[in-house]
C-alpha cells in the first residue's frame, strides 16, 4: 500500500466520499430556501474532499508508475584550457581601496 492510500486509511468516516457528495446534493435540492445556504456550504466541502481524494490516489498512482531507484545524474566536468586559477582580486572589477607606499606614524 502507498502513502496516500495509507493515510486516506487514517480518517474516522470511513464512506465513500463520493457517496458522502451525492448525499449532501440530496439534502440541498430537498431543503427549504432558508436552509439553501448552508446545505450549499455542505455540498462544496463534500466536493472538496472527493477531490482530495482523487488527486491522493493519482499522486499514489504517478509514483508507482515511475520508479524512485532512478541513477542520478553526474555533472559533466567542464574542461578548463590553460586556464590557472587566481586567487587574487578580479583584474575585471576596479579596486576600491589602494595601498600606498607612505606610512604615516
Amino acid at each position: 500500500m502507498g502513502v496516500a492510500t495509507d493515510i486516506l486509511n487514517l480518517r474516522h468516516n470511513q464512506f465513500s466520499s463520493v457517496t458522502t457528495l451525492i448525499a449532501a446534493l440530496e439534502r440541498f435540492h430537498e431543503a427549504s430556501p432558508e436552509k439553501h445556504l448552508a446545505r450549499q456550504f455542505l455540498v462544496s466541502e463534500a466536493a472538496d474532499i472527493v477531490l482530495v481524494n482523487v488527486a491522493a490516489h493519482a499522486a499514489e498512482a504517478m509514483v508507482e508508475l515511475h520508479p524512485t531507484t532512478v541513477r542520478t545524474q553526474r555533472a559533466i566536468p567542464m574542461r578548463r584550457k590553460n586556464r590557472r586559477f587566481n586567487s587574487g582580486p578580479s583584474t575585471l572589477q576596479r579596486p576600491l581601496f589602494t595601498v600606498s607606499g607612505r606610512f604615516v606614524s
